[in-house]
């Protein structure tokens, strides 16, 4: 596979119907790379859920990579315009949400948030198993 073949991104709106159009990115990508979808799947829809809901005001974008390192490893993108770091949240069993890295840091290999110059936002990764 080339470099090129092993890359992928798409920029939506912020806008909640963004994540299905996500998650139809991602399948696609995987399925070219013959690649499972499923937990790239639940990982990039909590990524972006996040990132449209905390990340981002009203005109903002959210763009998402997906790539995939020499060893195998999917890494998974989030770009948004906020500077605040999201963190794990301790949800109780009645709450309808706040589950979110709470499910990806179960299901990554590794999760982490990288600062963008200037302070123009931050980008959330997470690094998965093929």
């Amino acid at each position: 596979m080339d470099e090129a073949a092993a890359r992928g991104e798409i920029v939506v709106k912020r806008r909640l119907e963004a994540v299905a159009e996500v998650r139809g990115f991602v399948r696609l990508t995987l399925g070219r790379w013959e690649v499972d979808d499923e937990v790239p799947c639940l990982v990039a829809s909590e990524l972006v859920t996040n990132a449209i809901r905390y990340g981002t005001t009203a005109d903002d974008e959210v763009t998402v990579r997906l790539s995939r390192a020499d060893g195998g490893a999917l890494w998974l993108e989030v770009q948004d315009t906020s500077g605040d770091v999201p963190h794990v949240c301790a949800a109780d069993a009645n709450s309808e949400s706040g589950r979110g890295l709470f499910i990806v840091e179960r299901v990554a290999r590794h999760w982490g948030v990288r600062p963008l110059a200037g302070g123009a936002g931050k980008v959330v990764f997470a690094v998965l198993d093929p």
